[in-house]
């Protein structure tokens, strides 16, 4: 056994990983840092490397945990404090945050989580003197938290409230309600299969949705699960797998998916006969893209382009999922939630204009365009489209019909158009329910 020389000091299992998922907090919150950067590719955190599966694993759900409940999280810690979180040192709140989150949602020890909280903040120079604080809020969090946090958890402390005054004014303060109490909880993992969607259910321990979507729990690495190596399919959010259904039967048509990457509705298009091309402006999500048809033994022509500029001989159809808030995958991003601001709706909102006009003139005569975005502000939906339909007498809307999306009324609009919430699907298993916010529309160039 190695021993550390005199004076030199062994970390405490499971330090490394708190500090980890503390540093990345903190990039999300005070930097607008984007969670998903941070765990995977390129800029992914450098400590992560370092760690076994295990651990890293750990990390995404410390993170995934603390910022999927911030809102609760904060409101119980300042109950529990004289002063409020001291912000000369940040780490503090942070420690705070992930110890609580241990406590009071995951399966860790209330002892251990205290322990390595109050060294995380030992370890910082500014927060070196606050050590006593930490583990006496800690304490009373693992004596108190349980019993009060329902309290807490009747308003919707999860979601900023500009986001849900924007969802009370656009679907109801009960559907607001509902919609913010779904993202609480983590999502379980869809999965869209090649063929025999019934067969791999039953391998992989799951359901098939109405929409014909696969979802089960998610047990350890996805890439380790029967089928990955195998290319017989890919993880895709059931409400995201709808959009490119829409367009039909697509067998020999030439078919545009405008800003595709990471490339799910490529490959169903692809997997459905369509001769695609599929662009994005990004070439490291098109790399990505690309490595996800080849593991699908799939094909598609990829163009690295600005589609607002983009000019090519019109196609059959068209499908666009417009870069947006995103605010309909708070489930599984819950950094968008935080990092996310009001004042980014406009700039997007004109971008999604000047793509939707780039759609239709890439569109033939009599041919279709699906408009999409994974969002629940309906200045990027159902405005979006209306606005297009009054300035462009060559489109009009083509109704989607319930049977088009496994015979799910709720999902279909009185207007003609999809709209998916995330308390959409309920389940008896409430780890089995849910979709991600969706909108889409579908037109006719004519």
């Amino acid at each position: 056994m190695i021993r550390p020389r005199s004076g030199q000091q062994t970390e405490a299992p499971g330090l490394v990983a708190r500090r980890i998922a503390a540093e990345i907090i903190e990039n999300v919150l005070r930097r607008r840092r984007p969670l998903d950067e941070q765990l995977d590719g390129e800029q992914a955190h450098p400590g992560l490397a370092t760690l076994d599966e295990r651990d890293r694993a750990l990390v995404r759900m410390l993170c995934a945990t603390v910022l999927r409940r911030l809102g609760s999280l904060r409101h119980l810690l300042q109950a529990y404090l004289t002063d409020g979180f001291p912000a000369e040192a940040p780490r503090v709140e942070t420690a705070l945050l992930l110890g609580s989150a241990q406590i009071l949602w995951l399966d860790v020890p209330d002892h251990a989580a205290v322990d390595l909280a109050v060294r995380l903040v030992q370890a910082d120079r500014r927060a070196a003197r606050y050590p006593g604080l930490v583990n006496a809020v800690l304490r009373r969090v693992a004596r108190e938290g349980k019993h009060d946090l329902p309290a807490i958890e009747e308003t919707p402390l999860d979601t900023p409230q500009w986001l849900f005054r924007r969802w009370v004014a656009a679907y109801g303060e009960r559907a607001a309600r509902a919609i913010a109490a779904a993202q609480r909880h983590q999502p379980a993992l869809d999965l869209t299969t090649k063929q025999n969607a019934a067969e791999w259910a039953a391998r992989l321990r799951g359901i098939v949705l109405p929409t014909g979507s696969v979802r089960m729990l998610a047990h350890g690495p996805v890439t380790r699960l029967p089928g990955f190596d195998e290319g017989q399919w890919w993880v895709q959010d059931a409400a995201a797998a709808l959009p490119a259904r829409l367009l039909g039967e697509v067998a020999g048509l030439r078919v545009a998916d405008l800003c595709a990457a990471p490339g799910g509705k490529t490959a169903q298009l692809a997997l459905a006969g369509a001769q695609v091309t599929a662009v994005d402006r990004s070439a490291a999500r098109l790399a990505r893209l690309a490595a996800n048809l080849a593991r699908l033994g799939l094909r598609a022509d990829i163009v690295a382009a600005d589609a607002t500029q983009w000019e090519a001989e019109p196609f059959d159809a068209v499908l666009l999922d417009a870069p947006c808030l995103s605010t309909g995958t708070i489930r599984r991003h819950p950094d968008i939630a935080w990092i996310k601001r009001e004042d980014d709706l406009a700039p997007l909102a004109d971008l999604q204009r000047r793509l939707l006009d780039r759609a239709v003139a890439l569109t033939k005569p009599g041919g279709l365009i699906v408009y999409c975005t994974c969002s629940l502000e309906p200045e990027e939906g159902e405005r979006q489209i209306a606005a297009l339909l009054a300035r462009d007498g060559r489109v009009r809307r083509r109704p989607i019909a319930p049977d088009e999306v496994g015979g799910l009324r709720e999902l279909v609009s009185p207007a003609g158009d999809l709209r998916t919430l995330p308390c959409h699907l309920p389940a008896d298993d409430p780890r089995l329910a849910g979709l991600d916010g969706f909108y889409a529309a579908r037109l006719e160039r004519v």
